[in-house]
């Protein structure tokens, strides 16, 4: 009964359904190891920046190029500011117990004694970085050699949050804290990097270090978690698909070892043929009677032929 499973039309559906059911499954357990390791990442990165917030400091160079291990880390360098080019990144958003603000941060250049400057983000301020009024607020920068500490940070890029790398802000103002950014504002080098101050001076509250590109849960991860609940449902759907194609198929050749044609199958337009083929024979059979009806009538007509001649002959004998 199931000798439809060795036709070509069910070979390729067999042999479809055994490739593509594993390459579901593996897509969809590589996906889910995508997850996990983002998960595991974000985890590994709190917990590398709560003991970065306990650890000692170190030295900066000690700590670049920055990657997911040094970002976040307490980094120290020492120089002096340059207060000729004090710059406000607008439009930060800072999250603490009060919720989320709105403001800006203050960024100063640390020039330090191996001739390259660190850009040190000193602190943030709610408010508006074109209002006079908020700007106002601004401490200046400490002179003379200081020693800066805070929490290391990679270069922001276009996919960072608060960006803004259209250009187009006023002088004073910058929308990416990069070397990229900053090589055309400053004449002379910038390091790959930026650190966050750990202690501002007040009116300023400290900026809490972001987690390290690619080790947080963002939309990404999600995605690996929604395209792993895809693959599971494709693979489930190719069983489906293969059960009731072989249901169907087994219904039909079960039915035809019975000797049930289904209604507009092969076999109902052999009926029809046959019924056709007996309509045909009742047409034969009246074409049959009528000639018989009319062959009859002729030896009739014959015979009263033939009477007549006798007739006639009979009356020419008398006279």
């Amino acid at each position: 009964m199931y000798r439809f499973l060795l036709t070509p039309r069910w070979w390729g559906i067999n042999v479809f359904a055994v490739l593509a059911i594993p390459l579901c499954i593996f897509m969809g357990s590589w996906q889910l190891s995508r997850f996990e390791g983002r998960v595991q990442d974000h985890q590994q990165q709190e917990s590398r920046s709560a003991r970065a917030k306990a650890a000692a400091a170190r030295p900066l160079e000690s700590l670049l190029p920055v990657d997911t291990v040094t970002s976040g880390r307490q980094a120290s360098a020492r120089g002096h500011y340059d207060t000729g080019h004090q710059l406000l990144v607008p439009d930060r958003t800072l999250k603490d117990k009060r919720g989320e603000r709105q403001g800006f941060y203050v960024l100063d250049l640390l020039r330090t004694d191996g001739g390259k400057a660190l850009p040190v983000v000193r602190g943030w301020l709610p408010g508006d970085a074109g209002s006079k009024a908020d700007t106002a607020k601004v401490p200046a920068p400490p002179k003379g050699e200081v020693t800066v500490t805070g929490a290391l940070q990679a270069s922001e890029n276009q996919g960072t949050d608060g960006v803004q790398a259209g250009g187009g802000l006023p002088q004073g103002q910058l929308g990416m804290i990069s070397a990229a950014s900053l090589v055309n504002i400053v004449p002379y080098p910038v390091y790959d990097a930026w650190i966050t101050q750990t202690d501002p001076r007040a009116p300023l509250t400290a900026v809490p270090p972001a987690a390290a590109e690619g080790s947080g849960l963002d939309l990404k991860a999600f995605q690996n978690l929604g395209y792993t609940g895809e693959w599971f449902v494709f693979a489930g759907f190719v069983v489906f698909m293969w059960f009731r194609l072989f249901r169907r198929d087994a219904e039909a050749a079960k039915d035809a070892a019975l000797g049930i044609v289904p209604e507009g199958d092969d076999g109902g337009s052999g009926a029809a043929a046959a019924g056709a083929e007996r309509e045909s024979d009742r047409a034969d059979g009246s074409g049959a009677g009528r000639g018989e009806e009319r062959a009859g009538e002729r030896v009739e007509e014959r015979v009263e032929e033939r009477a007549d001649e006798q007739g006639e002959a009979a009356r020419a004998g008398r006279v």
